[in-house]
């Protein structure tokens, strides 16, 4: 009997059925979002070489990242860490996360600074 519960099985299910689909290329890396109930962090990934090209996470920045606000702030500036690489268009992996609330304002805000999805 597995000790995981059944909305970390799903979650699991649904990680690898979009990860299946997105991979991060050096012309278009990925933006993976990893959120907990108190912090939120975004990385850009080329899965080619297997390297993270950018990392911003709330932790790092300062900011509250339980909340729509800190969310913005991490997307914003992930966005202006990938474009000073020289990253402009991404594909977006929300790690089998619903696309809304904080992941949303995420993405949205790292829109708003540059990146295109």
């Amino acid at each position: 009997m597995t000790n995981k519960s059944h909305k970390a099985v799903l979650l699991a299910r649904r990680k690898r059925r979009i990860r299946k689909q997105i991979a991060g290329t050096p012309e278009c890396p990925r933006v993976s979002v990893s959120r907990s109930l108190k912090q939120i962090s975004a990385q850009v990934i080329d899965d080619t070489t297997g390297r993270t090209l950018a990392a911003v996470s709330s932790l790092g920045l300062k900011v509250p990242g339980g909340n729509i606000e800190g969310a913005k702030q991490v997307g914003k500036a992930l966005a202006e860490a990938a474009v000073a690489k020289g990253v402009t268009t991404v594909c977006f992996d929300r790690n089998g996360r619903l696309f809304h609330g904080r992941v949303k304002a995420l993405a949205d805000a790292a829109r708003e600074a540059g990146l295109k999805f």
